[in-house]
């Protein structure tokens, strides 16, 4: 899915540019992202480009299906993704300048050619939550331990650190014994 700058720039918008093609990205996404992705489908991107001020500009819907580790426990869990993105080309620096911050500009020269699966590869990683529970995780099952270690929920450690405030009644007198030196 790599198409020529100049040649997407023909396309006005009246007449867009259309694409649906499933790519198979599973590799580029492990050999890339091995930490962050298990295992992943065929994504279906399907689309729209036009031109407009000189610019390209290319509206995509991406949907496929990720297996991601879970940040607790790291169990695999599976993670459908289905979303839009709207990327903006452009020929130079100053053309960058017609749009928002919030918008993704790239330049591109003349000659330069669009990646449309590195666009794809880099959007999936960016849709995946930073934050990913396992449904008996997200159920409430017990967390997971080991030789020594274990995983507390926030409210487990509120209470856990609670009791460790709470002063022996024996030694709530020795308290007051050294008053003077915490004020110095």
């Amino acid at each position: 899915m790599k198409w020529y700058f100049k040649d997407l720039q023909k396309y006005a918008d009246t007449d867009p540019f259309t694409f649906n093609e499933k790519v198979d990205i599973k590799d580029e996404l492990l050999d890339r992202y091995s930490d962050e992705v298990i295992d992943a489908t065929q994504f279906n991107i399907d689309g729209t480009a036009f031109s407009d001020q000189g610019d390209v500009i290319i509206d995509t819907h991406i949907v496929g299906k990720l297996t991601v580790p879970s940040s607790r426990s790291l169990e695999p869990v599976d993670l459908p993704l289905d979303f839009t993105v709207e990327e903006y080309y452009v020929p130079s620096k100053a053309a960058e300048s017609r749009y928002g911050k919030d918008d993704v500009v790239f330049v591109v020269d003349e000659d330069d050619q669009i990646d449309m699966q590195s666009a794809v590869i880099d959007n999936v990683i960016l849709h995946i939550p930073m934050h990913i529970l396992a449904p008996d995780e997200i159920a409430g099952k017990r967390m997971p331990s080991g030789k020594g270690w274990d995983v507390l929920s926030t409210d487990d450690y509120k209470n856990q650190k609670a009791e460790l405030k709470t002063v022996d009644p024996r030694l709530a007198k020795l308290k007051d014994l050294f008053k003077d030196q915490d004020s110095k």
